[in-house]
């Protein structure tokens, strides 16, 4: 997770523009995760604003 987390950061920090938003997709597998107890990120859409 820390190596994720690192790699998000860099990417994030290298756009031109501005960051505006970004949203997880939780991805629901199990019954444990569709009650919530744990949840699995499928992707980022991450919106930049470019001037």
């Amino acid at each position: 997770m820390e190596k994720d987390r690192q790699r998000l950061e860099d990417f994030l920090n290298s756009l031109k523009g501005e960051v505006v938003s970004i949203i997880p997709n939780n991805k629901n597998l199990g019954l444990a995760q569709i009650y919530g107890f744990a949840r699995r990120i499928d992707f980022l859409l991450i919106v930049e604003k470019i001037l």
